[in-house]
């Protein structure tokens, strides 16, 4: 080719990626609620039935949480509620509180969310200010609950958003207030050498074994007694 065109090729090949990139990181940051309705219908239906607990304890969040099957064994002498729904944003949790987590009437909230956000393109700042819409709705309906938000952990299949994960968790664990707790779950799971404990990790490297439930349940417990 021509060096000509190769310059003209080039140049088009540059302008067509300023185009696009805006396009391409507004796709990575769409995020709808509605895709979760049959989630969360499904919970309603189960309360319909088997209406949980008044004054619980009510875990809620991403697939972390979701995925916490052993979490009333893990904490036996209280009473527990899992509300989490895999792949959702903090956002969603906002979006759902009147459904899923104010009917309960919780003495305490633990909320595990944030890191899809941090995945599909969110900043910490959008993260940390979905926390601040959180505190406030839980506030105007609840004013008596706890909130604890447990720190985004460091999966390696995510590994190269350590810094805005640190940011986010920075960010989040400076927010004071009465009945707010942070628990620091980021830096019991990595190694001396500062890397993700891969131990604690199911094979995806994004999703928690039996060993990193057993963790979170060390470093958890002490602040629900």
């Amino acid at each position: 080719m021509p060096r000509a065109y190769a310059r003209v090729y080039a140049a088009v090949l540059t302008a067509l990626f300023i185009q696009i990139t805006p396009i391409l990181v507004a796709a990575q940051t769409t995020h709808e609620p509605s895709q979760f309705e049959p989630e969360i219908k499904a919970f309603e239906a189960a309360d319909r039935t088997n209406p949980p607990p008044k004054d619980a304890i009510l875990f809620v969040g991403s697939s972390t949480i979701r995925f916490w099957k052993t979490l009333a064994q893990d904490f036996p002498d209280l009473k527990v509620i899992n509300r989490g729904f895999g792949g959702s944003h903090l956002s969603d949790s906002v979006a759902y509180a009147d459904r899923i987590i104010i009917p309960y009437q919780p003495k305490t909230i633990v909320l595990y969310a944030g890191d899809n956000d941090l995945a599909a393109g969110k900043t910490p700042e959008q993260v940390f200010a979905d926390y601040q819409a959180f505190i406030q709705k839980i506030r105007a309906k609840l004013p008596e609950t706890r909130i604890v938000y447990l720190s985004i952990k460091p999966s390696p299949s995510r590994w190269r958003l350590k810094d805005q994960i640190q940011a986010t968790n920075r960010m989040i664990s400076g927010l004071k207030g009465d009945r707010l707790t942070f628990i620091d779950t980021y830096s019991p799971m990595l190694n001396p050498d500062g890397q993700p404990r891969a131990e604690l990790f199911q094979k995806d490297n994004l999703h928690m074994n039996a060993e990193g439930y057993k963790l979170w349940t060390s470093l958890i417990k002490p602040y629900l007694k």
